[in-house]
C-alpha cells in the first residue's frame, strides 16, 4: 500500500520551504544536530520520518533524519502533528515555553476505567465491614471468591497504575498545572490508569498547536 504522506510530499517540501526556522529546530532537537545550522530544506516525508537536508555553518551538508513517532495515520495528521512537534522543538530549544494547564479534566474512557476499577478497591477496602450495603456486597462477592483475590487484584492494579502515576507527575511538573491540578492526575493515573494520561497528553497537544498557531 502506497504511503499516503510521501504521496504529497511535493506539496509538504513546498509549504515547508516557507518556514525554514521550523526545519532548523527540527533538526537541532530532534534530529539532535550540534553544529550551527544556517538552513534546512525538506528533501522527503513519509508517515514514519522526514529528511531534511541541512546547511551547517563552514558551508557543508547534512542530511538528517528525523523519526515521526507515533507514525502519522494519514494525510490529515500532517499538519497538527508538525504544529505539535515545532512547538516540542521550541519548548527544548528553550525558544518559548510549555504551554500550562490549569484544570483536571477525565474524559468518557476515564470515566469507563473508573466503573471498572472502582469496585475491586471498593469490594477491597469493605470486605469484612458489618457496613449495610457496601460492607453487604463486598463480602456477597468475597464469599465466592475469596478475599487473597481481591487483595492481589487491588494490589497488582495499583501498583501497575503507580508506575502511570509517575509519568503523570512528570507531565504536570513540565506543564505547571499547580499542585491542586497535579495532585488530582496523579491520584486519578494511580486509580484508573492510563486513560487519564492520554487524556492530559491530548490536552497538551491541543495547548502547543493554539500556542504555535498565535505566534505564527
Amino acid at each position: 500500500m502506497a504511503d499516503p504522506v510521501a504521496e504529497k510530499s511535493g506539496f509538504l517540501k513546498m509549504y515547508m520551504s516557507n518556514h525554514p526556522d521550523t526545519l532548523v529546530a527540527y533538526a537541532k532537537w530532534f534530529g539532535k544536530v550540534k553544529e550551527v545550522i544556517t538552513s534546512a530544506e525538506m528533501s522527503a516525508i513519509d508517515c514514519n520520518s522526514m529528511t531534511l537536508s541541512c546547511t551547517l555553518k563552514n558551508g557543508s551538508k547534512k542530511d538528517v533524519r528525523v523519526p515521526i513517532e507515533p507514525p502519522l495515520k494519514g494525510y490529515e495528521d500532517v499538519k497538527p502533528r508538525l504544529l505539535e512537534m515545532k512547538a516540542f522543538a521550541q519548548e527544548g530549544l528553550g525558544m518559548i515555553k510549555a504551554p500550562k494547564i490549569s484544570t483536571f479534566e477525565v474524559s468518557r474512557q476515564g470515566w469507563i476505567s473508573a466503573l471498572i476499577f472502582s469496585p475491586i478497591y471498593l469490594i477491597y477496602l469493605f470486605a469484612g465491614s458489618s457496613l449495610i450495603g457496601l460492607g453487604s456486597f463486598a463480602n456477597f462477592v468475597i464469599s465466592y471468591t475469596g478475599v487473597t483475590f481481591f487483595a492481589y487484584a487491588a494490589w497488582i492494579v495499583f501498583a501497575l497504575h503507580s508506575l502511570e502515576a509517575l509519568y503523570t507527575y512528570s507531565l504536570c511538573r513540565r506543564h505547571s498545572t499547580g499542585l491542586a491540578v497535579g495532585a488530582q492526575y496523579v491520584l486519578a493515573t494511580a486509580l484508573y490508569g492510563f486513560p487519564i494520561w492520554t487524556h492530559l497528553r491530548k490536552m497538551i497537544q491541543a495547548a502547543r498547536i493554539d500556542s504555535v498557531m498565535k505566534i505564527q
